[in-house]
C-alpha cells in the first residue's frame, strides 16, 4: 500500500481515533484542532483528555493548529469537524489549498446542513469542486474503537480506487472497513439515525419492553430507508453496517448522545434542561426539524419523525409516541420487495 500524508481536521473522539489508525498504519498523518489549549496537552501528553481520556495516542501522529501546515503536500483530507462547522471549514480549506493540488476528501461527519439541506458530501463538493469524495459511516462509537473492540465501518464512494485507498487506510487487527458506491445511501443513513436513537432513548426511560423496542427499531429502518431512495438511495444500503449496523448501536448504547438525550426526554426533562445535562446539543435534534419539514414538502408518511417532532417542538405528551406507532395507517411490513 501507498504511504500518503493525510490531514486530519478535528480532534474529537472519532477524528483522533481515525488519525491514529491512519499513522499506526504507516501513514503520515497531522490532526488539526483550532483550540490552542488542546493542542499543547496533546503534544505534551499524547491523550486528548476531553474525548478519550483512557487512549495514549501513538508517536508517530503529528498535532497542530495552523490549517496551512495540516495541508502541506497532503493526499487525503479526513473532515471530522461538528456539521454546524463544516461548511466553514471546507471553505477555509479551499482557500488554503493551493490551485494544483487537489487531494481526495472524506467526510467523517454524520449530519445535514440546515439551510438548503445538504449533506456533508455536497458541501464538500461544492466547495472543494476538483477533489474526489468519499464519506465514512458506520457503527463507530470511538471509545470501543480505541479500546480495541472488534469493530467495523463503511467507506462510500462514487470512485472505486478511493473507497479502496481509504479502505486500506482504515483497516487494522481490531477495526475493519468495508465500501459501497451508494455514497448518498450510507451519508443519509448516518445522519437519520440520530433521530430515532432518540425515540428509543425515550422508549426505555418509559420502560418499554422488548417487542416494543424491536417494533421501533424496524420501524424506524422502514422510515429511514423510505426517506432516503426518494432522495436516490439504494434501499440495500440500509441492510449494512451504515443502516442496520449503526442504527442498532445508536438506538441501544448509552454511549450514543442520541440515545441519552431521549432517555432524559423520557424521564421528564425538558430539551432544555437535557441539552444543559449533556454539555452539548445531540445531532439528532437538529436533524428531527429537518427531516421532519422534507418528509412534509414529500409527502412522505414518517409516523415516528412525526410523533418525537410533536413531543420535542410541538408540546404534546409523551403518549403521541405510542399512538403514532399504533393508529397510524396500516403498512407492508417489508418495504421494496419485488411484487408478487
Amino acid at each position: 500500500m501507498k504511504l500518503c500524508r493525510i490531514a486530519v481536521l478535528g480532534a474529537g473522539s472519532f477524528g483522533t481515533v481515525v488519525a491514529d489508525i491512519a499513522a499506526s498504519n504507516g501513514h503520515h498523518v497531522c490532526l488539526w484542532m483550532r483550540s490552542e489549549r488542546q493542542l499543547q496537552e496533546l503534544e505534551k501528553t499524547r491523550v486528548n483528555s476531553k474525548y478519550l481520556p483512557e487512549y495514549q495516542l501513538g508517536d508517530s501522529l503529528s498535532f497542530t493548529d495552523d490549517l496551512s501546515v495540516a495541508l502541506q503536500s497532503v493526499d487525503l483530507v479526513f473532515f471530522a469537524v461538528p456539521s454546524k462547522a463544516f461548511s466553514a471549514v471546507s471553505a477555509e480549506v479551499a482557500q488554503r489549498l493551493p490551485a494544483d493540488q487537489m487531494p481526495a476528501i472524506v467526510s467523517l461527519t454524520k449530519g445535514i446542513e440546515p439551510e438548503e439541506f445538504k449533506l456533508m458530501s455536497e458541501i464538500l463538493s461544492a466547495n472543494l469542486p476538483n477533489c474526489p469524495v468519499a464519506v465514512v459511516g458506520g457503527p463507530n462509537l470511538a471509545k470501543e474503537i480505541a479500546l480495541g473492540h472488534p469493530s467495523a465501518t463503511v467507506v462510500a464512494s462514487k470512485n472505486k480506487v478511493l473507497r479502496e485507498q481509504v479502505q486500506a487506510i482504515l483497516s487494522n487487527q481490531s477495526f475493519r472497513a468495508y465500501t459501497n458506491p451508494d455514497l448518498y445511501g450510507v451519508e443519509l443513513a448516518g445522519a437519520l439515525k440520530n433521530i430515532y436513537a432518540i425515540v428509543s432513548g425515550l422508549a426505555q426511560a418509559l420502560g418499554m419492553g422488548a417487542n416494543t423496542k424491536a417494533m421501533i427499531l424496524t420501524r424506524s429502518l422502514a422510515e429511514m430507508s423510505r426517506f432516503a431512495v426518494r432522495l436516490g438511495a439504494d434501499p440495500l444500503t440500509f441492510l449494512g453496517l451504515a443502516g442496520v449496523g449503526d442504527l442498532v448501536v445508536t438506538c441501544t448504547s448509552p454511549l450514543s448522545r442520541n440515545f441519552r438525550i431521549g432517555y432524559m426526554i423520557g424521564e421528564g426533562y425538558t430539551l432544555i434542561q437535557a441539552v444543559k445535562s449533556l454539555g452539548e446539543v445531540a445531532e439528532g435534534v437538529n436533524t428531527l426539524r429537518m427531516v421532519y419539514h422534507k418528509a412534509l414538502e414529500l409527502d412522505l408518511d414518517m409516523p415516528l419523525v412525526n410523533a418525537l417532532y410533536g413531543i420535542i417542538y410541538q408540546d404534546k405528551p409523551i403518549a403521541h409516541l405510542t399512538e403514532q406507532l399504533m393508529l397510524g395507517a396500516h403498512a407492508q411490513d417489508v418495504e421494496f420487495m419485488t411484487a408478487r
